[in-house]
């Protein structure tokens, strides 16, 4: 199992990030999370890995923190998410929004992803709900400003969709925004990235 990779960042785009330790090229899969805090191509970065092993293929998946590689395992152990499910919903979702969802029920947040439908929403609400407090810290959010940066998030979704654009645009261009600022401002900068 490879627990982390550490050296020079030879690579990225919104999907994968390529590693270069002890001169090979390690190629992580990644979230729009981890993308945000990647530093510029041949700087020195560090990511939390998963490896996953299937009969025709090994994916390494990369994450920024632990919070986010600990939410991906728990995520993976739900019936029906597979790895591609778990990374679709962390790259919408951070680790706390997540958490918050999943405690408060909240399945409709989940279903914000890219190819997750309801009851597969519902289901990671349901199985999750009483490991996911226990095992994911809540550490660089308070919970107050996970509950205002889901409800901005739903909100600046619902109005690009409106302006008919398709849910997985709007999901994809609103987790690049900066989630602190007035919704409004959001759907501006959300904009910037759909033209």
């Amino acid at each position: 199992m490879i627990y982390s990779v550490k050296g020079k960042l030879i690579y990225k785009d919104p999907f994968v990030a390529v590693v270069e330790c002890g001169g090979v090229g390690l190629g992580c899969k990644i979230t729009n999370n981890t993308l945000k805090n990647l530093p510029d191509v041949n700087e020195e970065v560090f990511l939390y890995t998963y490896m996953n092993v299937r009969e025709d293929a090994i994916d390494l998946y990369g994450f920024y923190t632990k919070e986010e590689l600990e939410c991906y395992k728990l995520l993976i152990t739900v019936n029906g998410v597979g790895p591609k499910a778990a990374i679709s919903i962390l790259s919408a979702l951070s680790p706390n929004a997540l958490a918050k969802a999943v405690t408060t029920g909240d399945s409709k947040l989940i279903a914000t992803a890219q190819g997750i439908g309801a009851k597969t929403a519902q289901r990671i609400v349901l199985e999750l709900k009483d490991k996911i407090v226990g095992d994911v810290a809540l550490a660089d959010e308070t919970v107050e400003n996970v509950v205002n940066d889901s409800g901005s998030k739903t909100e600046v979704i619902s109005a690009l969709v409106g302006l008919g654009y398709s849910r997985t645009e709007a999901t994809s261009a609103v987790s690049k925004c900066d989630m602190s600022k007035s919704v409004d401002q959001i759907i501006k900068d959300a904009l910037k990235y759909l033209f």
